[in-house]
């Protein structure tokens, strides 16, 4: 009786489903119905990867969660952030536990990875936890539910002294299969990591390419680098080549599984941050927000084809587009790193960098190294290739003083509001609707909270026009040196277009 009960509930929702499907992809034969558009609905789970931070025993190191509040999520849901095991930084992927290393001896890894960060509480309102030290974990990261949609973790480290003192600031990032890092190094002066972080419950294989002036450096112990599940390993750049050069992309390629990827530049004497990837290769790059006291400015771009590309150089500054005096046009051949010093392009105003084909449209990828300060106390940041903000970006981890937010409109004049969120001590979100004109970039007055305590995030959202694209900076200045790190905001995929159908038991006669 049950079993019969149960295999007719069962061929019911199988018909359900085909029926369904069949609504959707059917030809228009008469009688079939006309599928739906398809809805915006939130998110469901969203995975973040946070790589370890920092290897000096001197880093402070912030996180900072925030959830924007979503239509239509319901009133259930989680979110935290797990400690990865670290795994070996010889890049051979043997899957050998930093525990058995000689900087976690010290017998604070157990005790650090066993105390949760942080636990966000509800959406619209941030939630900082903070660490210390070299043995800082990765941290994995899930939310569910109504913390899923556009949820957003900032990782920021300040270290006094050293190799890459300064700011370091990353976004942590959703597992993907292929990243691409042009801005790296294996020069003299640099230490790169290339941080890979595995969320799945089985291992990742992956493998590092490395592609210089002369195109593709030849590294055998790239190939097939193990990821263990849960884990994360911290590849040393210089391992995988005998080559200094000072400019290099780096490709990470998924071969099983999934992983989530970033550079970590160190520099001996111009501090260092979080190299990100570039967004996917294509014609047409947009760099945004530049700070204005840039000192100098060197542009990365790299083309995987087979194919030269040809790109025209412009810098979108709050009066319209320019061009760079002597860099009017960048020529970028196949298969290898171009690299070009821009100066102090900025001349104390903010800018974006828009690449655009001047023929031929060729997918490339492109970072800009930034630099502020003058010899002896400068530090250093990147900007990478990003998306379009889409239909909403988030930027956590802002203070009153020390953020600034660039918004470019690359194409078009573009209407779009920003707002800040609570403080996580305390305070009262605001919102601001700026007008973007079509060529320019504009560092935005951007909205503080009413009565901030703590920090806060930023949410920008598009109203009207065309595509804008947008970064924050966090500054702070220690001892003379001006501390920074930019992050761009690419949409927060806290929306799916989820297709609608009906059932339509037409299909199935003949």
């Amino acid at each position: 009786m049950k079993r019969t009960l149960i295999s007719l509930i069962a061929g019911a929702a199988a018909l359900a489903a085909i029926t369904g499907f069949a609504s959707l992809t059917a030809p228009g034969a008469s009688g079939a119905a006309t599928a739906k558009a398809a809805a915006e609905l939130p998110v469901e789970r969203t995975t973040l990867l946070c790589p370890a931070p920092s290897t000096s025993d001197i880093a402070e190191t912030s996180y900072t969660s925030f959830t924007p509040v979503t239509k239509g999520t319901g009133s259930d849901g989680q979110a935290e952030l797990q400690a990865a095991t670290v795994q070996s930084d010889d890049g051979t992927g043997d899957g050998k536990s930093t525990k058995d290393t000689a900087k976690n001896k010290k017998g604070k890894g157990k005790k650090t990875a066993d105390k949760p960060v942080l636990t966000p509480k509800e959406p619209g309102t941030p939630v900082t936890g903070d660490t210390s030290g070299s043995d800082a974990p990765a941290l994995i990261g899930t939310a569910e539910g109504k913390f899923a949609p556009g949820w957003s973790v900032q990782e920021t480290t300040e270290v006094a002294a050293g190799s890459g003192r300064g700011l370091q600031g990353v976004n942590c990032t959703a597992p993907d299969t292929e990243f691409w890092f042009p801005g790296a190094s294996t020069s003299a002066d640099r230490t790169d990591y290339v941080h890979l972080t595995n969320p799945d419950d089985s291992a990742a294989v992956v493998d590092i390419e490395l592609y210089g002036k002369d195109g593709a450096l030849k590294s055998a112990v790239g190939e097939g680098i193990t990821v263990p599940p849960h884990s994360s390993d911290p590849v040393l750049l210089s391992t995988l080549t005998d080559e200094k050069q000072t400019d290099l992309t780096v490709h990470v390629n998924v071969r099983s599984g999934r992983v989530g990827a970033a550079v970590q530049a160190l520099d001996d004497k111009s501090g260092g941050d979080w190299l990100q990837a570039s967004t996917d290769p294509a014609g047409s790059l947009v760099l945004p927000g530049i700070p204005k006291d840039a000192s100098s400015v060197r542009l990365i771009a790299f083309t995987p084809g087979d194919s030269d590309a040809d790109l025209k150089v412009r810098l979108a500054t709050p009066s319209g587009p320019i061009t760079p005096a002597g860099n009017e046009t960048l020529h970028v051949k196949a298969g290898m790193t171009t690299a070009v010093d821009l100066g102090a392009v900025t001349r104390g105003e903010a800018g974006s960098l828009i690449l655009t084909p001047t023929d031929q449209s060729v997918p490339v990828v492109a970072a800009l190294k930034i630099v502020r300060g003058k010899s002896g106390k400068q530090e250093t940041a990147f900007i990478p290739a990003s998306a379009p903000v889409g239909t909403r970006a988030t930027s956590a981890d802002n203070s009153g003083k020390g953020s600034t937010l660039s918004i470019t409109a690359a194409t078009r004049t573009a209407t779009v509001k920003v707002t800040a969120s609570a403080g996580s001590g305390n305070g009262t979100t605001v919102s601001k609707t700026y007008t973007i004109k079509a060529g320019t970039t504009q560092d935005v007055d951007a909205p503080v909270p009413t009565g901030l305590k703590g920090t806060y995030a930023l949410t920008v959202e598009p109203v009207s026009g065309g595509p804008v694209y947008a970064s924050r900076t966090l500054a702070a200045t220690e001892e003379g040196v001006p501390g920074f790190t930019i992050q761009t905001l690419p949409d927060d995929r806290g929306l799916v277009s989820v297709p609608q159908a009906d059932e339509d038991l037409s299909v199935l006669q003949k």
